[in-house]
C-alpha cells in the first residue's frame, strides 16, 4: 500500500503521522535540523532563504499557543510568508465545510498548510485533496497523531542520549487521549529504542495497548526502573467523559512525577513534556525545574525541527 506521505521517489510529501515513517527518513529529519540549531537562537535571529517566495497557512481548528507559535517562526526563519487563520471564528463556524474551506485557501496560492483538527484523520483527508504541488503538515489531529512534537522529542533525546538503541524509555500519563504518546510510540520503536514502557492507571489507557509494542504498568516505582527517559504527558480533561480520575490529587498521588519517583529512574535520567505542564498533577515544580528537566530544550528544539520539516518538504535538499 503506498504510503501517502511520500512521493514516487520515496521522499516526504506530506508529514501526517509517524506510523509508517522510515527510520532513515526520520534520521534525516533530526540531522536536517541539527543544522537549523543555529538559526533557533531566540537572541539572534538568522533567516535563511530555503521557503522564499513560498506562504505558509497555519489552519487551526483547536486552539493553540505553542505548537503554532513555533511554526510560525519556524516558518518565518526559513524567510516564508506566514498567514495564521483563527478558524474556530470563521467560515467553518458558518457552515462551510473542510474542504470548502481548504479549496478556498488553495485559491489564495498557499503552498503549504500546518493543521490541527479535532478530528482523527482530518490532516490525511486534507492531503488527499490538495494539488501535487501543496504540502500538508498535522499539527495534532483528535487522539491519533502529532508527528512534528514526536519528532522534536526524538530530537531532544538524541541531543542528550546520542543513541537510541540502548535505551529505556518510559511514557507516564493520558495514554488513551494522547495524540502525542502515540506519535512518539512508533517513533520510537521505528528507531530501534529496545523498551518502551507506559505507565498509567487502567482508565487512561487503550485497549490492547500492548498491541503497540510497549510494556505496560500501573505503578510508577516499578515502572521507572532503570529508566533513561521520562516522558510525561499532560492530562487531556477536555476529552475526557464521565470520570476517568477520581481526583487531581489522587492523580498526583500515584502519577505524578516528584523527585521520590524520579529517584527509581537512572541517575542521568532526563524529564520532558510536551506541554502545557499541569504542575502539582502531572509534575512536581522541583522536577519541572529540576536538573534534569529539559522541557525548555524541547522547545528549542521544536523550531529546528519545524524548519527541517518544512525545508524537507519543499524540496530543498
Amino acid at each position: 500500500m503506498k504510503n501517502p506521505q511520500l512521493n514516487k521517489h520515496g521522499e516526504l510529501q506530506h508529514l501526517l503521522t509517524t506510523e509508517g515513517l522510515p527510520a532513515q527518513l526520520m534520521r534525516d529529519i533530526l540531522d536536517r535540523a541539527s543544522t537549523f540549531l543555529d538559526a533557533t537562537d531566540l537572541h539572534e535571529i538568522k533567516k535563511v532563504p530555503l521557503l522564499h517566495g513560498k506562504s505558509v497557512f497555519n489552519v487551526f481548528f483547536e486552539n493553540s499557543t505553542r505548537t503554532r507559535t513555533t511554526f510560525e517562526i519556524a516558518a518565518k526563519r526559513l524567510s516564508a510568508d506566514v498567514v495564521n487563520l483563527n478558524i474556530g471564528s470563521s467560515s467553518t463556524s458558518k457552515g462551510e465545510t473542510l474542504l470548502d474551506t481548504v479549496g478556498n485557501l488553495c485559491a489564495m496560492h498557499a503552498d503549504m498548510f500546518v493543521v490541527r483538527h479535532a478530528q482523527s484523520g482530518a490532516a490525511h483527508f486534507i492531503a488527499r485533496h490538495v494539488a501535487p504541488e501543496v504540502h500538508v503538515i498535522n499539527a495534532g489531529d483528535g487522539r491519533h497523531a502529532h508527528p512534528t512534537q514526536a519528532l522534536l522529542d526524538m530530537f531532544t533525546i538524541r541531543h542528550y542520549k546520542q543513541e537510541f538503541h540502548n535505551l529505556r524509555v518510559a511514557i507516564v500519563g493520558d495514554v488513551l487521549h494522547s495524540r502525542v504518546a502515540r506519535s512518539q510510540i512508533h517513533a520510537l520503536t521505528t528507531l530501534g529504542v529496545p523498551e518502551v514502557r507506559v505507565i498509567a492507571p487502567k482508565t487512561l489507557l487503550p485497549a490492547m495497548v500492548e498491541n503497540l509494542g510497549v510494556h505496560v504498568y500501573h505503578d510508577m516505582v516499578q515502572g521507572l526502573k532503570d529508566i533513561d527517559v521520562v516522558l510525561m504527558l499532560r492530562l487531556q480533561n477536555e476529552r475526557m467523559q464521565g470520570a476517568a480520575l477520581p481526583s487531581a490529587q489522587e492523580y498526583f498521588k500515584y502519577y505524578g512525577l516528584t523527585e521520590e519517583k524520579l529517584s527509581y529512574a537512572r541517575p542521568d535520567a532526563i524529564v520532558m513534556h510536551p506541554g502545557p505542564m499541569n504542575r502539582g498533577i502531572e509534575i512536581d515544580s522541583s522536577v519541572a525545574d529540576g536538573a534534569r528537566s529539559v522541557i525548555l530544550s524541547q522547545v528549542t528544539f521544536g523550531i529546528a525541527v519545524r524548519m527541517a520539516v518544512m525545508s524537507m518538504l519543499a524540496g530543498n535538499k
